[in-house]
């Protein structure tokens, strides 16, 4: 804890291209209502919606929504009192956007938050005290903390029980490299010394989509230190649906291989042995995809076409093989029970590897094409529906289903080779059992609403015209909040009417009441529940909202720490993930045979909406 007047000055970049507003002044409001001397704090809005080039498109419709996005945006930062930057023209991408931030501000601290995530107030304070102890640290990176599940845990319901995929990778891998100097910057969350980028020339580095691994390794190799803090200490938004997931996959493994081509870390000038082994182990981790795709092809190998790739017998496979398989899974129930649940990571790996081998693939062949791809959020789902890049998950399972009747076959046609072809099956079969899960993560269940409800328990006060109401709020989004009253309601306490709501925020910034519509109006046995749409005519009613949902730090450890107390063994982890199998292969099949259904239903809603206009 240092004086006010020890604390460095700070510029807090948040950089976007196409959110949308609600999302967006959220994450501006919570970032200028941050714990920090006022006087040292600064933020910024790096618009590359709003560019000249946008404004000035030949398309008409393109240039249109550009001016209209940069005027409603330059209101909202002069109504928040953060500072509106766009540029020129759309050059470099994020790297480019960060870039053009820093040559317009001076800060001697830059905090970077994407546009979905919204720090709390003790972002700073948790943070910048390490750049005092270290006059050599560029870096503080800090956990990207997702409110919403990703498509595998929406579809599978265990968002609020199971640690999240990304959990290994802050609450281990993160921590690991942190311990060899070598935890890079994820884009997001992180606080960064301006004189360490300015010593690079060019700031952020751009050469591949990946600005924030690349500009970590280029700092690191110039003797600059990083600091890991495992704690989060921002709320973001994971993609709604599996193709945006891909997406954002695809990115990510494209600019790692990028990395590995123009920035190789095992021959990178200046990295210790240490850190240049934990780059390389980054950088090729994404090269899973081709492992994964040849250990389940291999099997098809021989039960189609008699290829002895696997060699053994039924007591060999047993001694060697499977004792080894055991081991392993005992080995990573010990180090990451509280991170992963068994078999988890097979099969996120299956759903990334029938991708992401392609588009490695074409990052090796041309390392300069890729171009960055923002991903979706607040993506909907009027329909239960499969997946738009679904298909070749039916098309390998029913592969995989053809394998296992290709064994039997070779069982009665072949019974010498009988050991051998039921190990392959076997292989085979367990190759099935993912594929079956899979299906249950294409399948994407219907999923209406655009923001993510949070639990917030909060003591409020509902103003009605003909007195005011204690009520609790329950949860909130940005969009709205969810009350519960203990007394009974007035006559007039009914939806569509218009109220407003008082609560004590933690911050004070002369504003403490948010208008709201009523909406919604029921009672279960604790009383009525009021569900109230949030009425924003003031930028300041942002402020409100952001203190409301993203201002406390401990509603996310205690989230995190209770799905990671929920780690399972490797038997009951085995039992529950042989139940989800099973259950998601039905589900998906089912999705399949009402998919013609689906799809009448959405060419009947767009029929419709054609006709409205």
């Amino acid at each position: 804890i240092y004086p006010d007047k020890d604390l460095q000055t700070v510029d807090v970049f948040v950089p976007s291209y196409n959110e949308e507003l609600p999302l967006v002044a959220t994450t501006l409001a919570a970032a200028k209502a941050m714990d920090y001397p006022p006087e040292k704090l600064n933020v910024y809005l790096l618009d590359d919606g709003g560019t000249d080039q946008k404004c000035n498109d030949s398309n008409p419709s393109t240039a249109i929504a550009a001016r209209e996005r940069r005027a409603e945006f330059s209101a909202l930062c002069e109504g928040l009192g953060v500072h509106y930057l766009t540029r020129a023209r759309n050059q470099h991408a994020k790297a480019g956007n960060l870039n053009n931030g820093l040559a317009v501000t001076s800060g001697d601290l830059v905090v970077v938050f994407d546009a979905d995530h919204s720090p709390t107030r003790n972002f700073l304070k948790s943070t910048v005290g390490f750049f005092h102890d270290d006059p050599k640290l560029f870096l503080v990176q800090t956990p990207h903390f997702f409110i919403n599940p990703d498509p595998l845990e929406r579809n599978f319901d265990t968002f609020s029980r199971m640690p999240s995929e990304n959990e290994q990778f802050y609450g281990m891998v993160q921590k690991g490299l942190d311990k060899w100097n070598a935890s890079f910057f994820c884009g997001s969350a992180a606080v960064i010394r301006r004189a360490a980028l300015n010593e690079t020339g060019g700031g952020f580095s751009g050469i591949t989509i990946t600005e924030d691994a690349e500009t970590a390794l280029d700092l690191h190799s110039r003797g600059w230190n990083s600091v890991y803090v495992d704690r989060p200490l921002i709320a973001g938004l994971q993609p709604d649906t599996f193709a945006s997931f891909i997406v954002q996959r695809s990115r990510w493994a494209q600019g790692m291989t990028q990395i590995l081509i123009f920035k190789n870390p095992m021959f990178k000038r200046g990295l210790s042995f240490a850190q240049r082994m934990c780059y390389v182990a980054s950088t090729t981790f994404w090269m899973f995809s081709f492992a994964r795709l040849a250990f389940f092809a291999s099997p098809l190998l021989y039960l189609f076409f008699n290829l002895q790739i696997f060699v053994a017998s039924g007591s060999e496979f047993a001694a060697y093989s499977s004792t080894y398989m055991v081991v392993n899974l005992l080995m990573q129930s010990y180090l990451f029970s509280q991170v992963r649940w068994p078999w988890m990571s097979e099969l996120y790996e299956y759903i990334q590897a029938v991708f992401l081998g392609r588009a490695i693939v074409s990052v090796m062949l041309n390392p300069k094409k890729p171009t960055f791809a923002v991903t979706a959020k607040g993506e909907t789902l009027d329909y239960a529906q499969i997946s738009s890049i679904g298909r070749p998950f039916y098309i390998i399972y029913f592969v995989f289903l053809l394998g296992m009747v290709a064994m039997v076959y070779r069982l009665i046609a072949d019974p010498q080779n009988a050991d051998l072809t039921l190990v392959v099956g076997g292989w085979n079969a367990f190759n099935l059992i993912m594929a079956g899960a899979a299906l249950g993560v294409v399948s994407e269940r219907q999923n209406r609403r655009r923001m993510q409800r949070v639990r917030v328990n909060r003591n409020a006060e509902l103003i009605t015209e003909h007195g005011t109401i204690m009520v609790s709020i329950e949860d909130a989004s940005i969009g709205g909040v969810r009350l519960r009253s203990a007394e009974e309601l007035p006559p007039d306490v009914w939806p569509g009417a218009e109220f407003s709501l008082r609560w004590q925020p933690n911050s004070d910034f002369g504003m403490d009441t948010l208008p709201v519509i009523l909406r919604t109006r029921g009672v279960d046995k604790d009383g009525p529940i009021l569900g109230c749409e949030a009425n924003i005519t003031d930028p300041l009613h942002y402020r409100l909202l952001a203190d409301l949902i993203f201002a406390d730090a401990d509603k996310w450890y205690a989230f995190q720490r209770g799905r990671r107390a929920q780690s399972v063994g490797v038997v009951h982890g085995t039992l529950i993930y042989l139940q989800w199998a099973f259950q998601q292969a039905g589900r998906g099949l089912l999705y399949l045979w009402k998919s013609r259904e689906t799809r009448r239903k959405i060419a009947a809603a767009r029929a419709v909406q054609v006709g409205g206009a």
